[in-house]
């Protein structure tokens, strides 16, 4: 298969999860423009990895984690943290090889150090709307490889220095938190006797609402809409004021930086 289109760029990807199929996913959607690329998987998580070779026909699945390394000309390192140092030590990279690494915590030196010869390295913070071409991926440092992937999957941030990467990084922790958030609010719904699939399909629609239209904008004060949804003794005015007293935002920012220091120990 891959020497009919040996010409195109092949995605290696080493760690099939959540991330890595939706940014195959987004490669292979119906709407691009032209072929899709060719992928090559990794055998971790065969049934997820079957399942994306079989709805797509220019993906395949390797041998082996060394046979994703020698078929592609990217490569994706998508691997959970506490697997990286094991699997890639077990590898053999070529010089000629690029390498976008999907891994938190991870820095540029510290990659280099474990795909070595590699030299053309970026690191990046895909989310699942790449899925759907709408993703929004901070990349460091610059390489030509990562826009072009990503930007096939929406829009593409390059970060001025890798101190900002882990900040924007840390922010992404705040997203099983903000489901939970949701979670409760319709929880309490169903509780007062609204029916389960009513609450869950109303609270999603009230956090899409206020946020769908952001999704465009250059730059957002959240500060302002929040002040715009008060009405000076109304419901959310009193709600957001239960939540301050209870220190709810206090312990968000502690929280970011205690994930922070995870990612970056010299940043706090």
């Amino acid at each position: 298969m891959f020497l009919e289109i040996r010409i195109m760029t092949v995605y290696g990807v080493i760690g099939v999860g959540a991330i890595s199929a939706a940014i195959v996913r987004g490669l292979c959607r119906t709407d691009q423009a032209g072929l899709p690329p060719g992928v090559l998987l990794s055998p971790r998580n065969a049934q997820l990895a079957a399942e994306l070779a079989q709805q797509f026909p220019t993906v395949q699945v390797a041998e082996s984690n060394q046979h994703v390394v020698d078929g592609a000309s990217v490569l994706l390192l998508c691997l959970r943290p506490q697997d990286a140092r094991a699997t890639l030590s077990a590898l053999t990279f070529r010089l000629d090889l690029t390498v976008i690494s999907v891994m938190a915590g991870f820095t540029v030196r510290a990659l280099a150090d474990l795909i070595a010869p590699v030299t053309d390295l970026a690191r990046s913070i895909p989310l699942p709307a790449v899925e759907l071409g709408e993703g929004v991926t901070p990349l460091f440092p610059s390489s030509p490889a990562a826009p072009a992937l990503f930007g096939q999957l929406g829009t593409v941030i390059e970060v001025p220095d890798e101190r900002t990467f882990e900040a924007l990084s840390a922010s992404t922790a705040t997203v099983a938190a903000m489901l939970k958030y949701m979670e409760t609010t319709s929880a309490w719904l169903a509780g007062k006797g609204v029916s389960a699939p009513l609450a869950s399909r109303y609270v999603a629609a009230i956090f899409s609402g206020v946020l769908t239209p952001l999704q465009t904008a250059a730059a957002v004060d959240f500060g302002a809409l929040s002040h715009e949804h008060q009405t000076p003794g109304g419901l959310n005015e009193q709600f957001l004021g239960v939540l301050e007293q209870a220190g709810m935002f206090r312990a968000i920012e502690g929280g970011l930086n205690q994930v922070l220091e995870r990612l970056d120990p010299h940043q706090n």
